[in-house]
């Protein structure tokens, strides 16, 4: 589908402290979700953790200044969030340049296919290039196709570092 099918009512607005609810309710379906791809490196927290954790504002790294979190709204209910921080790479073989990362981005399951994903990411992506990054990034479990085929066939996305991970 296309934003088209977008239900008229929704908005993509910045987080509030009165959000962490319906937050939490996204971020743990998202979890389970992730939990079933990789049960042995995700797990489900507790709900009232996570609300806790976005009505504080401790949903980023306390060294990150430059942060945001937007919701979806439809008909007043939270149906998707984004996460994002503006980093630079510590390498200093890269370039010095500021990327805008994509931490957290999830849309409920009744939501999905609707164009909320996009509308979320290409927000942040316009609040990452206002602050001045000139990429955005962000990192899916290689198991969740779908999140790749969004990413990377829908959002223009490409691969740009592999990470490997081993048992130790």
């Amino acid at each position: 589908m296309t934003d088209s099918a977008v239900p008229p009512a929704s908005t993509i607005r910045p987080a509030g402290a009165g959000d962490a609810e319906g937050i939490a309710s996204v971020f743990l379906a998202s979890a389970e979700y992730h939990a079933a791809l990789d049960p042995e490196r995700y797990a489900t927290p507790a709900i009232a953790g996570i609300s806790a954790r976005y009505r504080a504002g401790r949903q980023h790294p306390s060294e990150c200044t430059e942060v945001v979190t937007l919701v979806a709204e439809v008909d007043g209910e939270v149906v998707g969030f984004i996460d994002a921080r503006l980093e630079q790479s510590h390498d200093p073989m890269h370039r010095e340049m500021t990327y805008c990362h994509v931490a957290e981005i999830a849309v409920s399951g009744g939501h999905r296919s609707l164009g909320i994903g996009g509308r979320l990411l290409r927000a942040v992506e316009e609040w990452g290039r206002r602050k001045g990054a000139a990429f955005a990034s962000l990192e899916y479990h290689v198991a969740n196709k779908p999140a790749g085929v969004f990413y990377e066939q829908r959002m223009g996305y490409s691969p740009a570092a592999t990470i490997l991970i081993k048992r130790l």
